[in-house]
């Protein structure tokens, strides 16, 4: 039997608790915010959203606080890199142009855990989504193990992504200045995360987070 030594050390992962996200400075999306809550204002929106390389994805559900109980998807937010554009489904639908920008494969999108939202949106819409990359297809390359967006904010850019609005109502009649920022943060910060984790500028081996796992063999 080889006897293990010292040495045997040489894989590494790399993840974050809470207390260290906590202590971050809050990274905010401090540009335009655009409410697309009438059909009049879609076609301009998706019109502005392809001029863009890449586009930031996200949706909000509101939450359903008693089992057997789920609703629809209430908001899809699509950024740039300084407009986001908040789409309230549970208002407009899924206008015929959104659905069109959706299914492009040439119009390049980037999302994370995309599963999931695609589930949701599957209840009521019938959409098969293209040219979407998810950032947790990204993440083991980089021996990163943390796949949430608040985690691998936090990993890449030393700063922390708040929480606090994700189980407001995302149905209310008119959503709230912090539930519009927090929904155009989320989106917006996908595109940061992808370019972190394909432009060579991030460099697993010397990350503060990086955690020694011992060889087993």
């Amino acid at each position: 039997m080889q006897r293990k030594t010292l040495h045997s050390v040489i894989m590494y992962t790399i993840s974050i608790d809470k207390e260290q996200i906590n202590a971050m400075p809050v990274a905010t999306f401090d540009h335009q915010i655009v409410v697309v809550d009438t059909m009049a204002t879609v076609n301009a929106a998706v019109a502005t959203l392809r001029k863009f390389p890449i586009v930031g994805f996200d949706t909000e559900t509101r939450p359903a606080f008693k089992r057997g109980v789920k609703h629809k998807t209430a908001l899809m937010q699509l950024a740039g890199e300084d407009i986001c554009f908040l789409f309230r489904l549970n208002k407009i639908g899924l206008p015929v142009k959104l659905h069109e920008y959706l299914e492009d494969p040439t119009c390049h999108k980037v999302g994370i855990s995309l599963h999931d939202d695609w589930n949701v949106l599957h209840r009521q819409h019938d959409v098969h989504p293209q040219g979407f990359t998810d950032i947790q297809d990204l993440v083991a390359e980089h021996n990163i193990s943390d796949t949430s967006l608040q985690k691998l904010y936090a990993i890449l850019f030393g700063k922390k992504i708040s929480k606090n609005q994700r189980l407001t109502n995302w149905e209310a009649d008119t959503l709230t200045e912090a539930q519009q920022r927090y929904a155009a943060t989320d989106a917006w910060a996908c595109i940061h995360l992808l370019k972190r984790l394909t432009d060579g500028s991030f460099n697993p081996a010397t990350s503060p987070f990086k955690k020694l796992i011992p060889d087993e063999a």
